[in-house]
């Protein structure tokens, strides 16, 4: 039981800084073209600096694993 926990939390910690890399470089790329603010990778992780919403604690993460998993579904797919 504590081995599936443990897997767990790591495949949501692995997906979670995966997606957020993938989004960092993303947004980085996309605001240094139009000249915009820029995020730190941290907050792409974790959500805003100073927030206490509950979809800037939780939403950045799951969006981090969807996009992770959207991700691995394309390399799949370009793979086979």
């Amino acid at each position: 039981m504590t081995d599936n926990i443990l897997l767990w939390e790591f495949t949501r910690f692995v997906s979670n800084l995966i997606g957020g890399t993938l989004r960092w470089l993303y947004g980085s790329i996309w605001r240094t073209l139009f000249n915009k603010n820029k995020f730190t990778y941290k907050e792409y992780l974790f959500g805003p600096n100073k927030s206490k919403k509950h979809f800037d604690i939780h939403g950045h993460q799951f969006n981090n694993r969807i996009i992770c998993f959207l991700f691995i579904g394309v390399l799949a797919y370009l793979i086979t």
